[in-house]
């Protein structure tokens, strides 16, 4: 492929509006290209980054014996109010009606659409189990997208759905799949870890994160240094804290604490110390008025909380709800005469008494409150972030945090679906039983995304070579030269010969302009083809990823080509691609 036939409508200046890396990096790559608010077209070198994705995340599939469907995109009301989720799934459901005045959705997921399929299909035990899997677009209306692919609207997905006898086959099933998982990312030669996360809208009761390590990341993965234990910052428990001895606390005193609206501003006037305080947090839940008590040290948790409610949807109160709930401004309620029915505390609260809280008055707090006796709390339980000072919630050792990209996600699903659509199957004794569910996602678009944010340096991308649109990229440095043009040419159909897919930089441009350009796109392989080179019977080779330069002979160029390409692929960890 000569690139004076390719469109690649490269970039020197950064988009005004890419926040990140990996969404400047492809459009000044001229890999994407937006076209309104979190929706973009794919240019021919990122559909073809895209599509190697694909391949790799199909053969593992295959492997692991899933086999490939396509399910409608556009999906409709009926059956997602049947599983009750038309209501429960929130905004990013994005609802439409044909000429009809019918109720349709573009579907975010799947879940409903494969089980009323396999619902009219499986009869029997002897049918099971069945993994059906697609690659296909999803829509999900993101309330702010951001970061060009890793945030979008619209997005390439695969999905898969397994159905099992029972919970013992669930359970293989769910293996399966999460070793597919891990060969899949580390044939893409991406630095990753498996974590324990929520499960979200989805639902189900086990569900994993696959997360590419990135400083750009939005997640936070938090592991222990000691043992295997990794979850991401939503589902990581702070550890139960240790029985207290029962401490006397005097009576409940008011206090004035003028401009007192934060913990930070109380603790100054009061001369103490933030962990000190109890910080009342109120929410409307499903719209039911609600109090979270955290210490005042501490950062909530609002997946924790909407998990512990079973909401559908958590807010925090407006400014006007707190002073109908309290009768106070906001930054004074505390939990002593709160008239909320639905009052949950951090279980860290339960470590210590004579705490400092909010009166329900502007401008005052209580001092000496012991929870117990003066609040009707209904639930302890773990409300807050986990913290680099705590300690593993499973070996008590040390934690230690980094940021993540979630590519993949695993769930077990149990009988969520398969029971409110009425998926089941006859057993050994002919007896109705229903479906075990698990359902098994990665972001095919987002992983392209996730590849540059883990690797690229300041003059561009730096593709691992499984993904990379061309394995290389061959300059002839002199395209007016014949002599330096029949060789790179020569060298181009001796590297097509071995299979490898590439990209010959024929243009009429300087070097230093074919430099930064072959920079920028990031292929792994860059073969350098000047004069000079020429002349001493050799040619240049260079690394993307160390930026390390070798001369290999022209005389035999493929077997020293051979040995280098083998180096650059074990210098990412990857075993050598096999030749066509």
């Amino acid at each position: 492929m000569r690139l004076s036939r390719y469109y690649v409508p490269t970039l020197k200046e950064n988009p005004a509006e890419a926040d990140v890396v990996s969404h400047r990096l492809l459009v000044r790559a001229g890999m994407i290209r937006k076209l309104t608010s979190g929706i973009y077209t794919f240019l021919p070198l990122g559909l073809r980054a895209l599509d190697k994705t694909a391949r790799i995340v199909r053969e593992e599939m295959n492997r692991a014996g899933a086999m490939e469907v396509l399910m409608p995109m556009v999906q409709p009301a009926d059956l997602w109010q049947e599983s009750g989720r038309w209501s429960e799934y929130g905004r990013e459901l994005l609802r439409l009606q044909d000429r009809h005045s019918r109720d349709y959705c573009l579907g975010p997921t799947h879940e409903e659409v494969i089980t009323d399929l396999i619902r009219h299909e499986i009869r029997s035990y002897r049918q099971l189990p069945v993994n059906l899997y697609q690659v296909q677009t999803k829509f999900r209306d993101e309330i702010r997208p951001r970061f060009g692919l890793m945030r979008c609207r619209e997005f390439i997905m695969k999905d898969a759905y397994s159905f099992d006898r029972d919970q013992d086959g669930l359970d293989l099933s769910y293996r399966s799949m999460f070793d597919a998982y891990t060969r899949i990312f580390q044939r893409l030669g991406l630095t990753f870890r498996a974590v324990e996360a929520d499960s979200g809208p989805i639902g189900g009761s086990v569900s994993s994160e696959f997360m590419v390590l990135a400083e750009t990341g939005e997640d936070v993965v938090v592991s222990c240094t000691a043992c295997g234990f990794a979850a991401n910052l939503e589902k990581a428990e702070v550890r139960s804290p240790a029985e207290q001895p029962g401490i006397s606390c005097p009576q409940p005193e008011i206090v004035d604490t003028p401009g007192a609206h934060t913990v930070k501003d109380l603790a100054a006037q009061l001369d103490i110390s933030p962990d000190q305080v109890v910080k009342t947090m109120l929410f409307a839940a499903d719209g039911e008025p609600v109090a979270a008590l955290i210490p005042g040290d501490r950062e909530l948790n609002d997946v924790k909380l909407k998990n512990f409610l079973r909401a559908t949807e958590l807010e925090l109160a407006t400014a006007e709800q707190i002073r109908e709930w309290t009768g106070a401004p906001v930054g004074f309620a505390g939990p002593v005469g709160l008239q909320i029915k639905t009052v949950v505390a951090d279980r860290l609260l339960t470590q210590g008494t004579d705490w400092v809280t909010g009166a329900n008055q502007a401008d005052a707090h209580y001092l000496h409150v012991d929870l117990d006796r003066d609040a009707r709390v209904a639930h302890y339980t773990d409300l807050v972030n986990i913290r680099p000072d705590d300690p593993c919630p499973e070996c008590g050792k040390e934690l230690q945090f980094n940021k993540g990209i979630e590519v993949g996600h695993v769930f077990k699903l149990g009988t969520k679906y398969s029971r409110s659509l009425q998926a089941t199957f006859l057993d050994e004794q002919g007896t109705e039983q229903y479906m075990h569910m698990g359902c098994y996602g990665i972001g095919v678009s987002r992983i392209v995304a996730a590849c540059i944010e883990q690797n690229h340096d300041q003059d561009g991308i730096i593709f691992p070579p499984p993904v990379s649109p061309f394995e290389a990229m061959v300059l002839a440095l002199n395209a007016k030269n014949e002599k330096v043009m029949a060789t790179a040419e020569d060298i181009t159909a001796q590297l097509e010969g071995l299979g490898l897919d590439v990209l010959l930089d024929d243009r009429e441009e300087r070097p230093g302009f074919k430099f930064k350009d072959a920079d920028l796109l990031g292929f792994p392989l860059q073969i350098l083809v000047g004069a000079k080179g020429i002349d001493k019977g050799v040619v240049e080779v260079k690394d993307r990823r160390t930026g390390e330069r070798q001369e290999l002979p022209l005389d035999d160029f493929t077997a020293g080509f051979r040995a280098w390409r083998q180096e650059v692929w074990a210098g990412w960890g990857l075993e050598q691609k096999t030749d066509d």
